[in-house]
């Protein structure tokens, strides 16, 4: 019973309350006795330190530890005291997430035809020294796609307005070579969206 309650889920917040981490009881407990952390109650948002919550008694019916002397609360959410910054956000680069950043939308013409008409393109093709990272790979559909010669930039079957007129786009706009856009921002490369 006692080892079902350490490992149950306890909130982490930093100095900031902001949540950082879930923890288990026991992690939680071990930062309170080492002063890394105090307590939060959710009843009334109080703090506590070890000395302050061990002399609480738990309520009639909330889960507890039985120590040799006392009872000890169970604790929920944790502040920690020392640590104020947020936890970096990574999102992986895979197949999957390039569909959902391009919100399935091919990025040359702007057709959504279906994930099983979309195709992962390299801006840089991979024989010329291109990578597969977010600023080097698009979605591209079938039809922008076939028949392009291997190596070259051109989208003969692009049928957007920018490719018939010739027209290349800016740098500030991220733009291909046939004018469309290719894709978002860096920061939201990062997050996903």
């Amino acid at each position: 019973m006692v080892a079902k309650v350490l490992q149950r889920p306890t909130l982490v917040l930093n100095r900031n309350w902001q949540p950082v981490n879930v923890a288990t009881v026991a992690r939680a407990l071990v930062l309170l006795w080492n002063e890394s952390a105090r307590i939060v109650d959710p009843a009334d948002y109080q703090l506590y330190t070890w000395a302050d919550w061990s002399k609480l008694r738990p309520r009639s019916g909330e889960d507890c530890i039985h120590a040799v002397r006392f009872k000890l609360r169970v604790p929920e959410v944790v502040a920690l005291s020392d640590y104020d910054r947020l936890p970096v956000a990574h999102v992986t680069f895979s197949r999957r997430n390039i569909f959902k950043r391009d919100h399935y939308t091919c990025q040359y013409c702007g057709a959504q035809p279906g994930s099983e008409e979309l195709t992962l393109d390299h801006v840089v093709p991979r024989s010329q020294g291109g990578v597969s990272s977010w600023d080097n790979c698009v979605l591209a559909c079938v039809a922008c796609t076939s028949g392009r010669p291997t190596g070259r930039r051109s989208r003969r079957g692009c049928t957007c307005a920018a490719s018939r007129s010739g027209r290349r786009g800016s740098r500030s706009t991220r733009t291909m070579s046939c004018g469309s856009r290719a894709g978002r921002s860096s920061s939201a490369k990062r997050t996903g969206t």
